[in-house]
């Protein structure tokens, strides 16, 4: 532990706790003035103060189903195999899919491409959409010009991609902005 005399009291280094971003809890050491148990000689070390061991009891008790992003089941995280068919037969089929809607509509500068596991869709000269797999994450992520970035996973019960944070579906979120951007109806699941 690092203490430093400043104006009569102590600055210690203290462990404080956080919620990050797949919902387990980070510690990180950051400066605190005080007068706490941590420099008597019967405390243990680090000091954790009852702020932070409550933020930790509030993070590991939350109740994630209501609101606040879906837990990772890591029980179910596909293996790279699986995530591999998983996540081509998506790109494929979106390629399809958008293939079709480019035939049927007059998108001035509408283009698409498929290159290693990449799909990028040109709707126009300003809207262009990213969609491509992770397979360190066993995520598909998609760059969009509307929502911006989102990353999705497989959700083994629903049988389809989620994005854990607002809980949108791949297909219904695509279905949706490209109906607002092109204004005809798109149907893009299977």
């Amino acid at each position: 532990m690092r203490s430093v005399l400043e104006h009569g009291k102590r600055a210690c280094m203290h462990r404080s706790a956080s919620l990050g971003r797949r919902g387990h809890v980070q510690w990180r050491w950051r400066p605190l003035l005080c007068a706490t148990p941590c420099h008597s000689n019967n405390s243990s070390f680090p000091y954790v103060s009852p702020r932070a061991e409550n933020l930790v009891y509030r993070f590991s008790t939350q109740n994630h189903s209501a609101e606040g992003p879906l837990p990772v089941d890591y029980s179910s995280l596909l293996d790279e195999r699986e995530f591999h068919k998983l996540a081509d037969e998506l790109l494929h089929h979106l390629q399809e899919r958008f293939d079709e809607l480019g035939e049927e509509c007059d998108i001035d500068g509408f283009d698409i491409d498929y290159a290693e596991g990449v799909l990028t869709i040109k709707l126009g000269a300003s809207c262009t959409y990213v969609i491509n797999k992770q397979t360190p994450n066993r995520q598909i992520w998609l760059s969009s010009p509307v929502s911006g970035p989102a990353r999705f996973d497989w959700d083994t019960k629903e049988q389809r991609w989620i994005y854990r944070r607002t809980k949108a579906e791949l297909f219904g979120l695509l279905e949706k902005e490209v109906h607002d951007l092109v204004g005809e109806s798109v149907v893009l699941s299977k």
